[in-house]
């Protein structure tokens, strides 16, 4: 089998290649070691605008609800307790 090169092509599907690879190192980069603070206060947050919104009959709130991350979901809990009280001290 004879190989035919074209070099005025070559230097296009380097680029797109390391396009892709560029691309695809940034998205693992960034789905990988979230930030455990960080979590916690996305979960505390979504519990608070839950927490409030449900104890002062305001209205359904749609969250992340990220149940397997205990960061998230301690935060969570701890949001929608301090969202509720804040709620009857609010009356």
């Amino acid at each position: 089998m004879i190989s035919k090169t074209y070099p005025e092509n070559s230097n296009i599907s380097i680029s797109v290649l390391k396009l892709v690879l560029m691309s695809a190192c940034i998205l693992l980069s960034a789905c990988i070691g979230a930030d455990p603070d960080e979590r916690f206060d996305a979960g505390y947050s979504d519990g608070y605008a839950v927490g409030y919104n449900t104890e002062c009959k305001i209205r359904a709130t749609l969250v992340e609800g990220d149940w397997e991350d205990p960061d998230y979901s301690g935060g969570y809990s701890k949001g929608l307790i301090a969202a509720a009280d804040a709620c009857k001290h609010s009356k």
